[in-house]
C-alpha cells in the first residue's frame, strides 16, 4: 500500500482507496496504474502502483491501495506489463478521473471497482459519432448514486453506491435507470428504479446478463464508498452505411472539369436522403509533383499537409468578380466538361484564373482577420510549402536536390525566401492565397457534413513522394536510397514499386512521432473519420532498392534476416550463385531467340562458359530502362523494346537470395523464389533446406517483432485525434495484423473477392466481423459491374456458389444482380457497409449505359495509371431521381442500418433475396422473349 506523507508538518486527514479490477494474465504479466499525481508515479509507467491478484470465484481481481489526504483528485489508467515493467498493453479511452466522494471523512475507505476499457468500447466516443452521427446526444457517463438504509444494512452506518456507465449513443432528453434486486433500486420494478424514464411507452433494457454488485456484509473490512464502473451500455451493435467517391470524380452543374469541395455539400444531401451516415474520399492532399497529369495519382503526396488547388471553386474567390472572368470561366466550364478529368487542363486553367483575381485582391485578402488567423495556425507547414512551390517552378523540378544551395533545408534560408523583401514575394503569397480559399471551402462542405449528420472520411497514404516539402524539410525521416511497394498479391503477381522512401522509425520515435500527429491534427479540421492506407506498413514495409521499378526483389523492414551461419548449417554454401541473376546460355536462346547474340552482347558479359552477368551500365531495371531508349544504333529493337525489357527485367530477379547492402552475412529470400530458373537447378537438398528457410521466414519469425513495430506507432497516431479510425487491410496480412488491429480498436476492410477467409473464392458477408468496413468493391480494383462481366467462368462460379443457383447467369450486371450483391452487403454484421457510387448506379439500367471498365479508378499494375474518372451524372440528377434515392433507402432501413441495432429479420431476408432474385431474372428473360417474338427489339 502507497501512503501519503505529510505536508508541512501538520498530519493530513486521509482515506484508504482501493482499487479492484478482474483481469486474467499469463504467467510474467502483471498490472499496475499509473497517473498524474506522485503517489501513482506522476504518469511514469515504470513508476506505478503494482497491484496484487487474487481469486474470487472464477474470477481473478488484481487489488491495490493508497492512502490519500480528502480533497484527493487525479487520473490514472491501468497497464498490463512484464517483469521488468516494460508495458505489453494498455487500455483504451480517456484517462480515469479519480475524484473523492463529498462528505468523505478521516479513516473512510473507498472501493474503486473498475473494469479494463477495450478498444471497441470506446469508439463510440470518437468525433464521427460525438461530433457527427449522435451530435444531439448527450454523450456522457451519467453517474448515479443510491444509498443502502440501516434497515437494508443492519449496520450503524451506509454504504453509498455510485454507478457508472458509458452511454455514448443515449439521446437528448433522455436519462439512464438503474434497476436491481435491492430495495433501492426497485426490486425489479421498473416504475421504482432509480431515474427511470419512459420513451415510446416503454422501457429500452440493455442486453445481455444482469450485473452483479456483490458486497461480503459479513467482512469487517466494508468500504464506506463503492465506486462501480460497469463499462458501456450493452445494446445492439450500431451499424452505418457510406457512399465512396473520389473528390476528382464527382461531377456538378458548377464544377469546371473536375469534382471540387464544395460540391461536396450536395453530395451529403444526396447521401442523407438516401439513407447513409458516411462520405468517403480518396486524399485530398497536393500531390502537383511533377506538373502534368502524372500527379493525377492522390497517393503521392507533395505535402501532407497542403490541400490540392485541383479542388479549388474559383467561382467562389470573390463577391466582385469581372464580368470578363465570369465569362471566362463559363467558357473554360463548356470546354473541360469531358468524359473524363483533364488534369493538366484543368490546373492550367484553375490556377490562371486564381492568379487574376488574387492580383486584384491581394492586398484586402491578405489583410483581413480570417487569412492572419489561418497563417498563424498554419505557418509551421505553409511556409515550406510556399517555399518549395516556388523553387520547383524555379528550378523546373522537383528534384531538391538539383536546387543547389537550396537543396539542404534550413529555417535560415527559408525565412530569406519567404521574407516579404524578396522579389518574389508575391508568388509565395499566391500560394497562401489558394491554400487559405482550399481551407475555407473544404471546412465550409465539412461543417455541412457535420450538421447534416453525414461522416466525412478522408484517407491517410502510406507514403509521401520522394521529391516532396516533406522529405525538403524532414529528410532525417526518410531513408531516401529506399522505396516502398507491396510483395506480389491479388492486385500484382510481380508485386508493386509505389516509389515512395520508406520511413526512418527509430528517428520519427526521438519526438514521439510528432510528424505523424501533425498529420492527423491537421486531417482532423475537416475530417471525423479515417482510412489507413496499407495499414501493414505500420507493421512492416515492403523495402525495395531505389534503383528498382518493379516490386519483386524486396524485403521486409524490419525483420530478422537468414543469416549465413544457419545457411551453411543447412548446407548451403554458395552464395555467389544463389545472389547472382541465373543466366545461362540456353535461358537466353529461349527467351530471345534468334536475337539472343544481339541481346548478349548489349546486356551481358560471359563471364564463364556459357555463364553471363549483366554489364555495369545496365545491372538495374532503371539502367535497363534507360539503356533501352530509342538511338540510331538501337533501332533494331524498336518494334520489341517492351518484351525485350519484360525479359532483361525477369533475368535481373532470378535470384534466390538477396544479400543485405549493410551486412554482407545477412540475406533475405525472394519472394516466391520457387518460381525462378535459379533455384529449379539446385539439388533436392538445397531446395528443401531453402523452402523451409523461406517459409520460416515470410510466415513465422517476424510475428512477435511486427507486432511489437505496429504497437510503437499506431497508438501515437491514434491518439492524437478523435477521428474513427480505418485500416486497409488487404494482401498479404501476417498473423500479428488482426489481434493487434482489434486491440487498437482499428476497424479493417472487407472485399468479397478477396476473401480473408481460407479456402474460399468469394468472401461471405453474413460472416464478415463486427470490427468491420465491407464493401464489393474499392477505387484499387475493378466495379461491381466490371468484375461481373470480365470473367465468364468466375460469374458461373459466383452465380452457383453465392445465388444458389445452376441456371445460366446473365452475361451483364443488371439491376437485379447487382441489388442481390449489394444487399448482401448491406445486411453483413460489419459495423459498416460503404460503397463506390458507381457500385451504387448499376441498381438503375439507364446509369449503366457506359461500359463498364470505364468506371475503373485505378489500375495498381500500371505505376504511370491516369486517375481521371468522372462519375457520368451529375449530383444534382441524382438528387431528383427518386427511384434510385427510394431503392438504396430501402436496402439502408431494411438491413437496420438506419437505426441503432442489427434488424430483426435479416435471416428473412438474407433467405428470400435469392428467390427474388431468380424470379426478377425469369421475369426480364420471359419480358425480352415475349417482346422478340412480337417483333419488338
Amino acid at each position: 500500500m502507497v501512503t501519503l506523507g505529510l505536508i508541512s508538518g501538520k498530519k493530513l486527514s486521509t482515506v484508504t482507496v482501493t482499487f479492484k479490477l478482474p483481469y486474467f494474465t499469463q504467467w510474467g504479466q502483471s498490472l499496475l496504474i499509473s497517473g498524474n499525481h506522485p503517489i501513482l508515479g506522476s504518469s511514469n509507467v515504470k513508476q506505478g502502483l503494482f497491484l496484487t491478484p487474487f481469486h474470487q470465484g472464477d474470477e481473478l481481481i488484481w487489488c491495490g491501495k493508497i492512502t490519500v489526504a480528502i480533497g484527493f483528485e487525479c487520473e490514472y489508467s491501468y497497464y498490463l506489463v512484464d517483469d521488468d515493467r516494460n508495458v505489453l498493453r494498455w487500455e483504451a479511452g480517456k484517462k480515469r478521473k479519480l475524484i473523492l466522494p463529498a462528505g468523505v471523512k478521516e479513516g473512510d475507505v473507498v472501493e474503486i471497482r473498475d473494469l479494463w476499457q477495450t478498444a471497441s468500447e470506446t469508439l463510440f466516443l470518437r468525433s464521427a459519432f460525438t461530433n457527427v452521427i449522435f451530435s444531439d446526444g448527450q454523450n456522457f457517463e451519467p453517474e448515479i448514486s443510491s444509498t443502502f438504509s440501516q434497515r437494508d444494512m443492519d449496520r450503524e452506518d451506509y454504504i453509498v453506491i455510485q454507478f457508472k456507465i458509458s452511454c455514448p449513443m443515449i439521446k437528448r432528453g433522455t436519462s439512464v435507470a438503474v434497476i436491481g434486486a435491492a430495495s433501492p433500486l426497485g426490486q425489479w420494478r421498473p416504475q421504482d428504479a432509480l431515474e427511470l424514464t419512459y420513451a415510446d411507452q416503454g422501457m429500452s433494457m440493455e442486453i445481455g446478463p444482469s450485473r452483479e454488485l456483490v458486497l461480503d456484509l459479513a467482512s469487517n473490512n466494508l468500504p464506506t464508498y463503492v465506486s462501480l464502473s460497469d463499462g458501456p451500455f450493452r445494446e445492439m451493435p450500431w451499424r452505418g452505411a457510406g457512399v465512396a467517391i473520389p473528390m476528382f470524380s464527382i461531377r456538378s452543374n458548377d464544377d469546371l472539369g473536375v469534382g471540387e469541395f464544395l460540391d461536396l455539400k450536395l453530395l451529403v444531401d444526396w447521401a442523407v436522403k438516401s439513407g447513409f451516415h458516411l462520405v468517403q474520399l480518396l486524399p485530398v492532399n497536393d500531390t502537383s509533383v511533377h506538373k502534368m497529369w502524372w500527379d493525377s495519382y492522390p497517393y503521392s503526396s507533395l505535402s501532407v499537409f497542403a490541400l490540392h488547388p485541383l479542388y479549388l471553386r474559383v467561382q467562389t474567390l470573390s463577391e466582385n468578380i469581372s464580368e470578363d472572368i465570369k465569362m471566362e470561366i463559363l467558357q473554360e466550364k463548356e470546354k473541360l466538361d469531358g468524359k473524363d478529368v483533364d488534369y493538366e487542363a484543368v490546373m492550367a486553367v484553375k490556377l490562371s484564373i486564381a492568379k487574376r483575381i488574387f492580383d486584384l485582391e491581394k492586398d484586402e485578402i491578405l489583410n483581413s482577420a480570417s487569412f492572419r488567423k489561418f497563417f498563424s495556425e498554419n505557418e509551421e507547414w505553409l511556409k515550406p510549402y510556399a517555399a518549395f512551390c516556388f523553387l520547383r517552378d524555379f528550378f523546373e523540378t522537383s528534384d531538391h536536390f538539383q536546387w543547389g544551395r537550396f537543396a539542404q533545408f534550413s529555417k535560415e534560408k527559408l525565412e530569406k525566401l519567404v521574407s516579404k523583401e524578396s522579389l518574389h514575394y508575391d508568388v509565395i503569397c499566391f500560394h497562401y492565397y489558394i491554400q487559405f480559399h482550399l481551407h475555407l471551402q473544404l471546412s465550409e462542405a465539412a461543417a455541412y457534413a457535420r450538421k447534416n449528420k453525414v461522416v466525412l472520411k478522408g484517407d491517410l497514404p502510406i507514403g509521401v513522394d520522394r521529391n516532396s516539402v516533406d522529405t525538403w524539410v524532414y529528410p532525417n525521416l526518410f531513408r531516401m536510397n529506399t522505396s516502398t511497394g507491396a510483395p506480389p498479391d491479388y492486385f500484382d503477381k510481380n508485386g508493386q514499386n509505389w516509389g515512395f522512401p520508406t520511413y526512418n522509425w527509430e528517428e520519427m520515435s526521438k519526438d514521439n512521432y510528432g510528424w505523424w500527429r501533425a498529420r492527423l491534427s491537421q486531417m482532423a479540421k475537416y475530417f471525423s473519420a479515417y482510412r489507413i492506407d496499407h495499414i501493414l506498413g505500420f507493421f512492416r514495409i515492403w523495402e525495395l532498392p531505389e534503383h528498382t521499378l518493379t516490386g519483386l526483389v524486396g524485403k521486409f523492414r524490419p525483420s530478422i534476416a537468414l543469416s549465413q551461419d544457419e545457411l551453411e548449417q543447412g548446407g548451403i554454401w554458395d552464395f555467389d550463385r544463389l545472389t547472382r541473376p541465373y543466366i545461362r546460355q540456353h535461358i537466353l536462346q529461349e527467351k530471345f531467340g534468334s536475337f539472343w547474340p544481339i541481346i548478349a552482347s548489349n546486356f551481358l558479359n560471359e563471364y564463364q562458359k556459357d555463364c553471363y552477368e549483366f554489364k555495369e551500365d545496365c545491372n538495374t531495371e532503371k539502367k535497363i530502362v534507360a539503356k533501352l531508349r530509342p538511338g540510331p544504333e538501337k533501332s533494331f529493337w524498336l518494334d520489341k523494346e517492351d518484351k525485350i525489357q519484360r525479359d532483361l527485367f525477369d533475368l535481373l530477379k532470378d535470384i534466390v537470395l538477396i544479400r543485405d547492402p549493410e551486412d554482407s552475412r545477412k540475406f533475405y529470400p525472394r519472394f516466391n523464389l520457387e518460381d525462378t530458373l535459379n533455384f529449379r537447378d539446385l539439388d533436392e537438398h538445397s531446395k528443401n533446406v531453402l523452402k523451409r528457410l523461406y517459409y520460416d521466414y515470410y510466415f513465422s519469425r517476424q510475428e512477435d517483432l511486427w507486432r511489437q513495430n505496429a504497437l510503437k506507432t499506431l497508438p501515437a497516431l491514434l491518439s492524437s485525434s478523435d477521428m474513427l479510425a480505418c485500416g486497409e487491410d488487404l494482401g498479404l496480412i501476417p498473423a500479428c495484423v488482426h489481434p493487434v488491429m482489434q486491440e487498437l480498436g482499428l476497424i479493417g476492410l472487407r472485399i468479397q473477392r478477396m476473401p480473408s477467409e481460407s479456402g474460399v473464392e468469394f468472401g461471405i458477408p453474413s460472416k464478415y466481423d463486427y470490427m468491420t468496413v465491407c464493401a464489393p468493391s474499392c477505387h484499387d480494383c475493378s466495379t461491381m459491374r466490371a468484375w461481373w462481366e470480365e470473367d465468364e467462368e468466375r460469374r458461373w462460379r459466383f452465380y452457383k456458389s453465392v445465388v444458389g443457383c445452376n441456371d445460366e447467369p446473365p452475361s451483364r450486371c443488371i439491376p437485379e444482380v447487382a441489388h442481390f450483391i449489394l444487399q448482401q452487403h448491406f445486411h453483413a454484421p460489419s459495423m459498416w457497409a460503404i460503397f463506390p457510387l458507381q457500385d451504387l448506379l448499376a441498381l438503375k439500367e439507364e446509369y449503366t449505359t457506359r461500359p463498364a471498365a470505364e468506371e475503373t479508378i485505378n489500375d495498381p499494375t500500371n505505376p504511370k495509371h491516369y486517375w481521371r474518372f468522372r462519375v457520368h451524372v451529375t449530383i444534382e440528377t441524382l438528387l431528383k431521381d427518386e427511384d434510385l434515392k427510394m431503392t438504396i433507402k430501402d436496402l439502408v432501413a431494411t438491413s437496420g442500418r438506419s437505426y441503432p441495432g442489427i434488424d430483426m429479420q435479416k435471416e428473412v431476408f438474407s433467405k428470400t433475396t435469392q428467390n427474388t432474385m431468380k424470379e426478377q431474372i425469369a421475369n426480364r428473360k420471359e419480358k425480352a422473349n415475349s417482346a422478340h417474338l412480337n417483333g419488338n427489339h
